[in-house]
């Protein structure tokens, strides 16, 4: 398949890139700047110059293909409501030149949905809405897109890891650093979904592979890593006292991401799995924290 990605030299998508070319699919890569395009070259892709503001670009980037995997995303937390909407938009424009066709989109997601205590996250829970979950606006687009009469499959991702990035992990180190103190509301049981990078890359081609109209996949190796065990992980590699905090003083310690460090997010891949017949292999991910190299000296 020649398959046109978007944030294809980002964390998430020069992954699944590599892993498409690996499989013997041809990529067209969405790049904005001269390193973008040098980084899709140098992997083997073909450069679709654009950007996720540029729709037209991004119009004529799916005409050109047979497929499309949608992983961009702007990560600027302080206008997060705000990217949530444009990424519906960009959504609902890629899934208006497949409508019609098999060809299909795969949107990205999260797996933050709010269940019920205790209950890991399923494929066949429903997003709450926006208006809710900011989030929940990518699998509305895709929603809406689907009725159009595109093609379209969602994968839902936790915090996806390797020894560079950690997903939201990677704030609270920051915040650590900064702090001196690796910090967990309460008791620290709350729970975070995780994946490794490759592993996640590899539900993306199979899932295109697929091409299984309105599914959705959770790309998780782990249902649940709990927050105390993260933060002890933290404090012992930045050499930093590890403390349970209040729910009360969780924003004057976490700043934006008290929004989700005190909260329960467990899921479930089984579904996943045995739908699409994958396995993740890659390490942990608090095998991936202690590999990392974070003392402050």
């Amino acid at each position: 398949m020649r398959i046109f990605v978007t944030g294809a030299s980002g964390f998430v998508g020069s992954a699944v890139v590599n892993e498409l070319i690996s499989a013997g699919h041809e990529v067209l890569g969405l790049a904005r700047s001269d390193a973008s395009a040098a980084a899709l070259i140098a992997a083997g892709a073909e450069v679709h110059r654009g950007s996720l503001e540029d729709i037209d670009s991004l119009k004529r980037g799916a005409a050109e293909a047979d497929g499309v995997i949608h992983t961009a995303f702007n990560h600027d937390f302080s206008r997060f409501a705000q990217n949530c909407e444009d990424d519906r938009r960009v959504i609902e424009a890629l899934g208006s030149v497949l409508a019609g066709s098999d060809r299909p989109l795969i949107v990205t997601s999260g797996t933050g949905l709010d269940v019920p205590p205790g209950h890991a996250a399923t494929e066949e829970d429903p997003h709450l809405p926006a208006s809710v979950v900011p989030r929940a606006a990518s699998e509305e687009g895709a929603d809406a897109a689907l009725a159009a009469g595109a093609n379209v499959s969602v994968v839902r991702l936790p915090q996806v890891h390797n020894t560079i990035r950690q997903g939201l992990v990677s704030y609270t180190i920051a915040i650590a650093r900064e702090k001196q103190q690796a910090a967990y509301v309460g008791d620290g049981s709350n729970r975070w979904s995780a994946v490794h990078l490759l592993d996640a890359a590899r539900v993306y081609r199979l899932a295109i592979e697929k091409a299984q109209r309105g599914a959705k996949y959770h790309a998780i190796a782990e249902e649940g890593v709990a927050n105390r065990d993260i933060a002890e992980v933290v404090g012992r590699q930045l050499k930093v006292p590890v403390v349970s905090i209040a729910a009360e003083k969780a924003a004057a310690y976490f700043g934006w991401l008290a929004a989700f460090a005190a909260r329960d997010m467990p899921a479930s891949s089984a579904l996943t799995r045995k739908r699409l017949g994958w396995q993740p292999v890659g390490p942990g991910l608090l095998a991936d924290l202690e590999r990392l190299q974070l003392a402050t000296g």
